[in-house]
């Protein structure tokens, strides 16, 4: 088991790589010139040139073979754009924002227990209604309450998030005034910062009206995030039953006479729980990466808010480093599930 991490974890080198090069290669593609972005057009060609050799935008992308003629040395062909944003990244240099000069490196450490603590409360309510409706559809099949399960999943992976999050805030915020609408916490509710988890820091300060508080902002942004991947789940977790249900064994343990709950929870769930835990892990991780429509809408302060003004503000630090830590963490979020699939199946044998 532990060779078989260590590998695992090591099979990720490459991918981060890959990662790294689309990031970079995607941002650049974007039309513009982004120091006249920043500049703005009336800007001198000497401020504008100024700036690009701050940015190193002044070098080639990939490869300086015109460096490398010149000096004669092979090293000289990686002082390009691209091998000095890797270089910096394996120093743990992420840069700073072009524009509040901020360390994007220390901008993620102060932003993503936010985008975790939302992702984690959407999984919450996604896992809480799924499963159970899941199970539910599957034990009775092809009666009511399997077609209402059904139906709302097929509502819940239709429905646009953010049409969705604007129905929750003028339902429960506007006309029934029972959540509030944006942000984290209310004004004039103080909160010392410990982990950057409202609600735990809530727990651990003893600040239960900052705790209660944090959980009402919560509500509403993990409904509107959590639908999709409660569709999805509920929908895989009543496929994967259906088939373990009419497994040999769940027939064995019918005819001995157990229980119906012992034979769906005991020998059934765990069975079928293998193909649920992958939609489970990959839902977690494009919650990571697909906030940014839910954290605009509710002024949510995370990682999705930061990149979407940074990408239209043209701020290649900030979108390059704030992708590639998002993608570093769903990637890591896969390996850890493939992990656990040991745990629910003793057959599964790491080698």
């Amino acid at each position: 088991m532990t060779a078989y991490a260590i590998r695992r974890f090591l099979s990720l080198i490459p991918v981060l790589f890959g990662v790294s090069l689309l990031v970079f290669t995607f941002i650049h593609l974007i039309p513009g010139d982004p120091a006249v972005v920043m500049l703005g057009e009336r800007a001198t060609p000497e401020s504008l040139e100024k700036l690009r050799r701050q940015l190193n935008l002044d070098k080639p992308l990939f490869f300086n073979t015109e460096a490398a003629v010149e000096k004669k040395s092979p090293a000289a062909l990686f002082q390009s754009q691209y091998f000095s944003f890797v270089s910096r990244i394996l120093k743990g240099d992420l840069g700073e924002s072009i524009f509040t000069k901020v360390d994007v490196a220390t901008e993620l450490r102060a932003r993503f227990p936010a985008t975790f603590e939302l992702s984690v409360g959407a999984m919450v309510v996604a896992l809480l209604l799924a499963i159970p409706a899941g199970i539910m559809a599957a034990v009775r099949k092809n009666s009511w309450l399997d077609l209402s399960v059904m139906t709302a999943a097929l509502v819940g992976i239709s429905m646009p998030i953010f049409w969705l999050g604007l129905l929750l805030i003028y339902l429960f915020a506007v006309n029934l005034h029972w959540l509030p609408p944006s942000g984290r916490l209310d004004v004039g509710v103080h909160l010392t910062p410990i982990t950057g988890f409202y609600v735990v820091d809530g727990i651990l300060t003893g600040n239960f009206e900052a705790t209660r508080n944090a959980l009402r902002h919560l509500i509403l942004p993990a409904l509107a995030l959590g639908s999709i991947p409660t569709a999805v789940i509920a929908r895989m977790m009543r496929g994967s039953m259906l088939e373990v249900l009419n497994q040999d064994y769940v027939r064995t343990a019918r005819s001995k006479g157990l229980a119906e709950r012992v034979v769906i929870w005991k020998h059934a769930l765990r069975n079928a729980m293998l193909p649920v835990i992958t939609v489970i892990g990959l839902m977690f991780g494009t919650l990571l990466t697909g906030a940014i429509l839910t954290e605009t809408i509710f002024n949510w302060p995370g990682i999705g808010k930061w990149l979407y003004d940074g990408i239209g503000a043209r701020d290649y630090p900030i979108v390059q480093g704030g992708t590639l830590f998002i993608a570093t963490v769903y990637v890591i979020i896969n390996a850890l599930v493939d992990l656990s699939y040991g745990f629910f199946d003793p057959r599964i044998q790491y080698h």
